[in-house]
């Protein structure tokens, strides 16, 4: 089962044409190509239609999300004074799940959900276990003690994933030993290592 998860990640990955997983990074490589067996081919020109909500799926797939909760922050990011679409990424980098991939306690943002899911993860002491959870600034997330003594967290804590990952951005101060990070403030949209063009996610949805 996992190994045909990882069989759609990297099929989605050259659909969107942006690597989602460490493992897809290696198959675009071998083959820097849509899938299926047109993926060769050179197709027409998208409509201005296909090309917003390419956009929209290469940002919800960045952070493995329903259309229905992308729809609420959108809803949220409008209501915020600014652009819609900066304020739409930084939202959805202050999930939990998102930090606690940015902090480098996971190789994935599906080990970061799954880690959080299974109550793996405190902020500010407390079990959250809900991804969609948004952090305050100031508000320090950790990996709970008794859960630091599994592999895949002694894994992430000599950091092994550093590798594979962005480098950790300055609105998070990670000390990485003790699987521990505090968002120190909002993120901005230019800091975020997500690849996206906000204003076609904002016409798309605004269409």
């Amino acid at each position: 089962m996992a190994q045909n998860r990882s069989r759609k990640q990297v099929r989605e990955s050259r659909a969107l044409g942006i690597a989602l997983t460490p493992k897809a990074v290696r198959y675009f490589e071998k083959r820097p190509y849509g899938p299926g067996e047109h993926g060769r081919s050179r197709r027409r020109q998208d409509s201005d239609y296909a090309v917003r909500l390419k956009e929209k799926q290469r940002l919800r797939a960045q952070y493995g999300i329903r259309e229905a909760q992308m729809q609420r922050v959108f809803e949220d990011a409008r209501r915020i004074a600014g652009l819609t679409g900066e304020n739409l990424v930084e939202l959805l980098e202050m999930r939990v799940d998102a930090l606690v991939l940015r902090a480098g306690f996971a190789r994935t943002i599906q080990q970061a959900r799954q880690f959080v899911v299974h109550r793996h993860v405190l902020v500010d002491g407390r079990i959250v276990d809900r991804p969609s959870y948004r952090v305050r600034p100031g508000q320090t997330l950790q990996v709970k003690p008794k859960s630091q003594t599994r592999v895949p967290f002694e894994v992430a804590a000599a950091g092994i994933h550093r590798d594979v990952l962005p480098a950790v951005p300055d609105y998070l101060d990670v000390n990485l030993e003790h699987l521990k990070a505090t968002l120190v403030r909002r993120p901005k949209r230019a800091e975020v290592p997500v690849t996206c063009d906000v204003q076609m996610v904002v016409e798309y949805y605004s269409r």
